[in-house]
Formats: C-alpha cells, sequence, structure tokens
C-alpha cells in the first residue's frame, strides 16, 4: 500500500484555488501547512482542540493558526432558529 501524501496532490492542483483553509490537529499535515505557507497559499488552519494539536503542526502553522474550543466555537457550531410564524 502506497503513503498518502497530501503535498504531492497540492504541489498538482494548487493552481486551482487562491487560498486554502485546513482543519486538523494532525502534525502529519505540517509540510502541507508550510508548503502552502511557502506557495502564499495557506488562508488559516483551524485546530479542534488546543490540547490536542500536534507541537509540529503548531510549529508549522505560526500566525495562522486557531482552536475551535477558545474561541471559534460560538461562530461555528449550529444554532437552531425558530421558524417564522405569520399569524
Amino acid at each position: 500500500m502506497q503513503n498518502y501524501n497530501p503535498k504531492s496532490k497540492t504541489e498538482q492542483k494548487h493552481h486551482n484555488y487562491a487560498r486554502a483553509v485546513i482543519v486538523t490537529s494532525d502534525g502529519d499535515f505540517a509540510c502541507l501547512v508550510k508548503y502552502l505557507r511557502d506557495q502564499d497559499k495557506l488562508s488559516a488552519v483551524i485546530s479542534p482542540s488546543r490540547r490536542n494539536c500536534s507541537s509540529l503542526l503548531r510549529k508549522a502553522a505560526a500566525g495562522y493558526i486557531s482552536f475551535i474550543e477558545d474561541n471559534l466555537r460560538p461562530k461555528l457550531e449550529y444554532k437552531k432558529t425558530p421558524p417564522n410564524h405569520k399569524d
């Protein structure tokens, strides 16, 4: 079985998009984040958890990373709105 390399796929298709947002806590994506930074294609890295975020990813995404548990949860979570009633 061949290992998946997200960076190689990105290198092939990086002209198809202006900016990228990566949602992960996995350090395996640190090389992709670094590549996107070098190509000026990285908009943001969003990590679900500060506690479970890889130190490699934090280092690669310095200045671009936000954590859902810190300040993004209210902006991202689903809020059910009541239907409009017309009498």
